[in-house]
């Protein structure tokens, strides 16, 4: 990440107070369909993993909204010196979870980066955000 923020003339100089801002607790803001599903599935017994691509901890933005005890495990690409689409993140999930991989769906939002865990024997679906962009 700070790589590329060196490369982008505005943020030169000011890659500390861009990455204070992006991290905070409350800039990113999940769907507003997030918590009722998320709710829904912990009161049917499932158990949830997040794999995400963030280069920094997404569990603060879980905790600030609430949904941190909603989910069983954070799987961080950072964490792991991996990005997606690489098939080990999901089977990090996978293993945190003690889910058998038949009975595992993986739910993204993007075919591409989140195509490693039709790799590793995962069954996926895709949503698409609302708006029509591929991410956020």
């Amino acid at each position: 990440m700070w790589g590329w923020w060196e490369r982008v003339d505005f943020l030169r100089g000011a890659e500390e107070a861009a990455y204070r801002e992006l991290t905070a607790p409350d800039a990113w803001v999940p769907y507003p369909d997030t918590e009722p599903v998320l709710r829904a599935l912990r009161d049917r017994g499932l158990r949830v993993a997040v794999v995400s691509d963030f280069a920094w901890d997404l569990r603060i933005h879980l905790a600030h909204h609430g949904l941190d005890a909603l989910i069983d495990t954070c799987v961080v690409s950072y964490e792991q010196g991996r990005e997606k689409p690489d098939p080990q993140l999901f089977l990090k999930a996978r293993a945190d979870l003690g889910d058998d991989p038949r009975a595992t769906l993986m739910v993204g939002d993007n075919p591409v980066r989140d195509g490693g865990a039709a790799a590793c024997g995962l069954r996926s679906a895709h949503l698409h955000p609302p708006g029509g962009a591929p991410d956020r």
